[in-house]
C-alpha cells in the first residue's frame, strides 16, 4: 500500500505555507524553515523538486527566496505528491511502467485495486491547497 514519504507531507505544508503567506512576495527559505520546523537543507531539495515542475518559482540574492507560479486553487494535492513519491499505486501491478503481471487475466483481486487506485486519484485530485488553507482547528466552525 502505498504511503505518502516526509518529502511528500513536507511538500504539502510547504505549499500551503506559501499559498497562506503568498503576500509577501518571494519567502525565503530560511523563513519557511523556521515556520514549518523543516531543516533548510531537505527544505531545498523539496523546493527544488517544486521549480523544476514550475509550481514555484525561485529568485536568487537579496529579496530572493520562493513564490508560488499559479492561484493556490489551481494545485491539487494529487499534482503535488505524484512529483514527490515514486508512487501512489496501492498495489506494484498498478504502478506507471509496470510490467504486465502474468496473472492479469485471472487476478481475483485486480478489479478492487484498480477501483481503489481510482478512488484514490480521483480525491487526491480534487483536493487543491485553498481547500487546506485557514484555521484548521476542529470546533472552529460555528457559524451564526
Amino acid at each position: 500500500m502505498a504511503i505518502v514519504s516526509t518529502k511528500g507531507r513536507y511538500a504539502l505544508r510547504v505549499m500551503i505555507d506559501m499559498a497562506e503567506n503568498r503576500r509577501d512576495g518571494y519567502i525565503p527559505l530560511k523563513e519557511i524553515a523556521e515556520r514549518q520546523g523543516i531543516s533548510e537543507k531537505y527544505l531545498e531539495s523539496i523546493l527544488k523538486t517544486l521549480v523544476r515542475a514550475k509550481l514555484l518559482a525561485g529568485l536568487r540574492g537579496k529579496g530572493g527566496g520562493y513564490r508560488l507560479t499559479r492561484e493556490p486553487s489551481m494545485y491539487t494535492v494529487g499534482e503535488i505528491l505524484r512529483l514527490t513519491e515514486d508512487s501512489l499505486a496501492p498495489v506494484a501491478c498498478l504502478e506507471e511502467d509496470a510490467p504486465v503481471c502474468p496473472r492479469a487475466g485471472r487476478c481475483r483481486t485486480l478489479k478492487l485495486w484498480r477501483g481503489f487506485n481510482d478512488v484514490i486519484t480521483d480525491y487526491l485530485n480534487s483536493v487543491t491547497v485553498a481547500d487546506l488553507m485557514g484555521p484548521a482547528q476542529e470546533g472552529n466552525d460555528y457559524v451564526i
